[in-house]
């Protein structure tokens, strides 16, 4: 199958993503030398200055509790909603991902996973740059050139690649896996807590 591509349709800001990271290891573990791994920044939330709404605040805080109830092991550090001023907005930290990525593909993955890491259990905001490139420089990266590529021309126009590919691939939101093989493309549903189920899917 190394001629199939699966695409893991993301943004590291999404908290179900978050939920699903330890099936989704286990799957890519299992599949990494098969066939190609795509990631595709979906863009979840455009920039804003704006402070997030009190409804909207509380919205998110329910599906924290949900997810925490729905997929075991998963945990948030609520403090953020008291230490963090929320703005809702991760397209800043799907920059960061981009721009990690522009140094060396080796960079993607553990940028995305200090991200979540930072915000869901460290209270951290990546929704503010200061923050990303102090993320940026926890994993190695360059820091001058993180800087300068994070909101780069270059950068914003990838992100737009991303969400133009997540969209064209007919995917439903965050995350999601699209299987393309010999010309066709196949959703996989995800079962947050089932691997096997998903890696079924897979190798049909």
């Amino acid at each position: 199958m190394n001629s199939a591509t699966l695409y893991y349709i993301h943004d590291p800001m999404c908290s179900w993503c978050w939920g699903f990271n330890q099936t989704w290891n286990e799957v890519r573990t299992k599949i990494e030398t098969q066939l190609n791994v795509q990631y595709v920044l979906g863009g979840l939330a455009p920039d804003t200055n704006q402070i997030m709404p009190v409804e909207m605040r509380h919205y998110i805080q329910d599906n924290w509790h949900k997810i925490e109830q729905e997929i075991p092991g998963t945990s948030f550090n609520y403090n953020f909603w008291k230490n963090c001023t929320p703005m809702r907005s991760t397209y800043p930290a799907c920059r960061a991902v981009i721009a990690a990525k522009n140094q060396a593909d080796k960079f993607e993955l553990p940028m995305i996973n200090v991200i979540q890491e930072a915000y869901y259990l460290q209270a951290k905001n990546p929704s503010k740059d200061e923050a990303l490139i102090k993320l940026s420089i926890s994993i190695g990266l360059d820091e001058r050139r993180f800087i300068k590529d994070l909101n780069s021309d270059a950068t914003r126009t990838k992100l737009d690649d991303d969400i133009k590919l997540y969209k064209s691939l007919g995917a439903r939101g965050f995350p999601s896996l699209v299987l393309e093989s010999n010309g066709t493309k196949k959703l996989i549903t995800i079962d947050y807590n089932n691997p096997e189920f998903i890696l079924k899917q897979i190798f049909a």
